[in-house]
């Protein structure tokens, strides 16, 4: 299967804005596993700004836009040094692409980064992705095409012709209320259609280090599955749920890859 996988800076780092090694090194030890079980993955990565928070010492996310772009230049490359060795550490070779929004909106330059990374599997390697917020503030003010690392893991399942786009976050899937303010809330195991009634159910941003948030997840959501293509919101604690979701097993909340359709949804195996 061809895997897209995308994890968020709050699961790559401590709330210091330092890397959680020990979260790192298990993630790149199972998707280096996946790979030599015969999947092909493509792994979207934030965190460049929040590791360069850490790098330069900062103590916490500035809020000018010239430091945000600075921190970004330093935390990418820490970022990819960390992937480089420890994918290395298991024989696999990974390769860096940095996107902006002009890239996707492009339809040459599409096709160019479509060809790459198409060879770049071909080849083997792992494609690392990243929006280059160096160059571009989009994602960084969240007003672009690309706007977050969901809306790019989405854009990129698409543009490989992927067979499941799995979405690590924070929190363990979608919830029918605010798990943070409500007891009662149940976890979505699973949703046959993004509708407005269950786009309700979202809030804005989550943790302070990050940009995304439950809509941005709902509308990668949307865009995959109009393309067949399912997904899956996990909690990235443990990255070895990743074994678990590419058999299919229930974790998390999956989204059912097919056109959308008006038919509500699962909580807790039955229709709300």
């Amino acid at each position: 299967m061809r895997v897209v996988v995308k994890v968020g800076t709050s699961t790559l780092a401590h709330p210091t804005g330092c890397l959680n090694i020990r979260l790192v090194e298990t993630l790149c030890k199972t998707l280096s596993d996946l790979k030599n079980a015969g999947h092909q993955i493509v792994l979207v990565s934030s965190g460049a700004i929040g590791m360069g928070v850490g790098k330069l010492q900062l103590g916490r996310r500035p809020s000018d836009m010239a430091t945000k772009q600075a921190a970004a230049a330093v935390g990418q490359c820490e970022l990819m040094y960390t992937y480089d060795k420890l994918f290395t550490e298991y024989n696999h070779t990974v390769a860096q692409v940095l996107l902006t929004g002009a890239d996707i909106e492009d339809p040459a330059r599409r096709g160019n980064i479509e060809n790459t990374l198409e060879r770049l599997l071909e080849l083997g390697a792992l494609p690392i992705i990243n929006e280059n917020d160096t160059v571009s503030t989009a994602e960084i003010a969240a007003v672009s095409t690309l706007g977050d690392n969901d809306t790019l893991a989405a854009i990129v399942a698409v543009s490989v012709k992927a067979g499941l786009l799995v979405l690590l976050s924070d929190i363990d899937g979608l919830y029918t209320a605010d798990p943070h303010r409500n007891a009662d809330a149940a976890l979505i195991h699973e949703v046959k259609a993004v509708t407005p009634e269950l786009e309700a159910l979202a809030g804005g941003a989550g943790t302070g280090q990050g940009t995304g948030g439950m809509v941005t997840k709902l509308a990668a959501a949307r865009r995959v599955t109009a393309k067949g293509i399912p997904m899956v919101i996990a909690n990235g604690a443990d990255p070895l749920c990743l074994y678990d979701i590419i058999e299919g097993k229930p974790m998390g909340t999956r989204f059912l890859g097919r056109p959308q359709k008006a038919e509500a949804y699962c909580a807790e195996g039955e229709k709300i």
